[in-house]
């Protein structure tokens, strides 16, 4: 079945919507599988793997993320070619791209296992929790070329416009998770090293799906002649990709600075925070779908040079993430603390209490500045689409910039609670720069 979308002609909001979708869904299943997985831990394991988990999400978050910015950033040139009707070029780029994939996913891969102790040591992981924390992490980074393979192949196929094959990924390697969860944690007692090995199946078989469809969609074949080295391509991908991917690492180095300062907070207050960072995930669903959307919209427009298609897909755009946002935060306010008490388990009653106030306070001061997050993604977005990935990687400077000084400020201070501002006003800063530096690149193409 072909699953292309050639978003250069028809009304931008069904289009935006029609492809944010399925990826949507996909999400969806993720961030059930990530629930679910935080949950086995917590129930499972105890609070105090949980609050190993929270010590190095941020960690986690910065692998994953940038490896997703280097194949965002090469999914824009590829796209954009797609738009243009310049098939040949494009098969040229998804060769490119695979290639410096595999380097990026090796040298990853070394580097992260060569500092793991030193990264740990900064983030003052608390004694008691060291040695799981490690654990997990040093599995999922052998697993580095398995969330490559996934993320190249389905940043591939948005680019064309299939987002119904990742939707299709992501629900086998939610089924696939959750399964070998119960099974590595709950049969074979392997704790949170079980968890870990439990993930990196998942994105194997989420990546083979996403590759089965590549090799049956004929306009995305490529061969030899396509993985030979071309100097000028790979320069330019890199170009792309380089600042996206800085951008995230940037980002999540000020939530490692967050992380470090709440690691001197107490176990109970390590649970509470990340038991609503898990949570994080389902609160900016939508804004990741909405921008993988946009990118590609964007992408193929400014390919194809119809720049005022790109102005109208952005009122769509932010029409979407303020209905969405609100939507969202309305439901957490509800069931927000059911949700957040998924993950909370002890023996001990004081720690319970404490875990389960901050999970539910920090939940709500997200949820009430969900609507910029949602406006940041859809700013972020369109100028990725237009190739400038300089801005976005700017806005990211600005949000860690910002998240030092708040950490700082909580450092010093001891005002705990505080350190809820690192999200919400990072987001605001970031914003305003976006909103700012796109109005002057639409002007200059109009």
């Amino acid at each position: 079945m072909n699953h292309e979308i050639n978003m250069t002609h028809g009304k931008p909001l069904p289009l935006l919507f029609g492809f944010a979708l399925p990826l949507m869904l996909g999400n969806v299943f993720q961030q059930f599988y990530t629930v679910a997985d935080t949950a086995i831990i917590g129930q499972g394991v105890g609070m105090h793997a949980l609050a190993a988990l929270g010590c190095i999400e941020w960690l986690n978050w910065m692998m994953v993320s940038f490896i997703q910015g280097f194949s965002q950033g090469f999914s824009i040139r590829i796209a954009q070619n797609y738009g243009e009707g310049n098939i040949p070029e494009m098969k040229r780029f998804i060769g490119q791209s695979a290639i410096l994939a595999v380097i990026i996913a090796i040298l990853y891969l070394i580097v992260g296992q060569l500092t793991l102790d030193f990264l740990l040591c900064i983030m003052r992981v608390p004694p008691e929790l060291y040695s799981m924390a490690e654990i997990y992490m040093r599995i999922l980074m052998l697993g580095t070329p398995a969330i490559a393979f996934f993320n190249f192949c389905s940043a591939v196929l948005r680019a064309i416009g299939d987002s119904k094959t990742p939707l299709k990924a992501m629900m086998v390697a939610s089924i696939i998770n959750i399964i070998l969860d119960l099974i590595f944690v709950f049969i074979f007692e392997w704790g949170i090293a079980g968890a870990a090995l439990a993930t990196i199946t998942a994105q194997c078989f989420s990546g083979t799906v996403c590759c089965r469809k590549i090799i049956k969609t004929k306009i995305l074949h490529f061969g030899r002649k396509e993985l030979h080295r071309n100097p000028a391509i790979l320069h330019n991908l890199i170009k792309l990709g380089t600042p996206t991917a800085a951008k995230n690492i940037t980002i999540a180095l000020g939530g490692i600075i967050v992380q470090a300062v709440v690691n001197g907070f107490g176990t109970g207050f390590i649970a509470g925070f990340t038991a609503t960072n898990k949570l994080f995930g389902l609160l900016e669903i939508a804004a990741v779908s909405y921008g993988y959307a946009i990118t590609t919209y964007v992408s193929q427009n400014y390919g194809a040079k119809q720049h005022i298609r790109i102005k109208e897909g952005l009122r769509a755009a932010i029409f979407l993430a303020v209905v969405t946002s609100i939507a969202i935060a309305a439901f957490m306010f509800v069931f927000g603390r059911q949700l957040t008490s998924l993950f909370i388990s002890s023996d001990i009653p004081e720690l319970v209490t404490e875990a389960k106030y901050i999970a539910y306070l920090y939940l709500r001061t997200l949820a009430i500045f969900l609507p910029t997050l949602y406006l940041m993604y859809t700013f972020v977005s369109v100028l990725q689409g237009m190739g400038d990935t300089l801005s976005t990687f700017i806005s990211g400077v600005i949000e860690l910039i910002i998240r030092i000084i708040i950490s700082a400020v909580v450092f010093r201070s001891g005002f705990k609670i505080g350190i809820f501002g690192g999200e919400f006003v990072a987001w605001i800063g970031a914003t305003i720069y976006l909103i700012v530096h796109y109005r002057r690149k639409i002007k200059s193409l109009l």
